[in-house]
C-alpha cells in the first residue's frame, strides 16, 4: 500500500551530521505521501527509536560513529524489523551495493544529493509500494522492480 493523505509512509532518517540529517528530514517532508518520523545520529539510537516508533522506510547514512549502516540493517532483520533502507552515501563501492541488497537495500542515493534526487526516489519507492496482488507474469515482475531502479 503506498502512502496517502490518511497514511503516509513514515521515515526514519539516520545521519550522523546534524546539518544533513535536518536538511533529509524536511527533504522527506517536502515530497507528498511522505512523513519523517523522525532522526538519529547513531545506529543505537536507531535500534532505540525503531523499537518505540512504527517505521517504513529508513534513510541510511552508510558511515555512522557506531557501526557501518549495512551492520545496523542486518542488526534490525535479525531482530525483527522489516523496514525498508534507501541507503544514503559517499561510497561507490559495489561490493557494498550488492551485500546491501540481500539485506532489505532498495535503493542508493550518492552524496551530495539534491532535494529533487531524493524526491524522485521516494516516488520510486512509493509506487515500488503500491504494487499489490499477483503479478500475471514475468514483465510485470520485470516492471514493478524497474520502478526502483530507473
Amino acid at each position: 500500500m503506498s502512502g496517502t493523505a490518511e497514511q503516509p509512509i513514515r521515515v526514519l532518517v539516520v545521519e550522523d551530521d546534524p546539518v544533513a540529517a535536518d536538511a533529509h528530514v524536511l527533504y522527506v517532508g517536502r515530497v507528498p505521501g511522505f512523513t519523517a518520523v523522525g532522526k538519529a545520529h547513531s545506529g543505537a539510537e536507531a535500534r532505540r527509536m525503531l523499537d518505540r516508533t512504527p517505521v517504513d522506510l529508513l534513510l541510511l547514512d552508510l558511515h555512522l560513529p557506531d557501526g557501518h549502516g549495512l551492520q545496523l540493517a542486518r542488526s534490525l532483520r535479525a531482530a525483527g524489523h522489516h523496514a525498508d533502507v534507501i541507503a544514503v552515501t559517499s561510497a561507490r563501492d559495489l561490493t557494498v551495493v550488492r551485500e546491501g541488497v540481500s539485506m532489505g537495500v532498495v535503493q542508493y542515493v550518492l552524496k551530495p544529493f539534491t532535494f529533487a534526487t531524493l524526491r524522485d526516489r521516494l516516488v520510486r519507492y512509493a509506487e515500488f509500494r503500491g504494487t499489490a496482488g499477483e503479478a500475471s507474469g514475468q514483465e510485470e515482475v520485470d516492471r514493478a522492480l524497474a520502478t526502483l531502479r530507473a
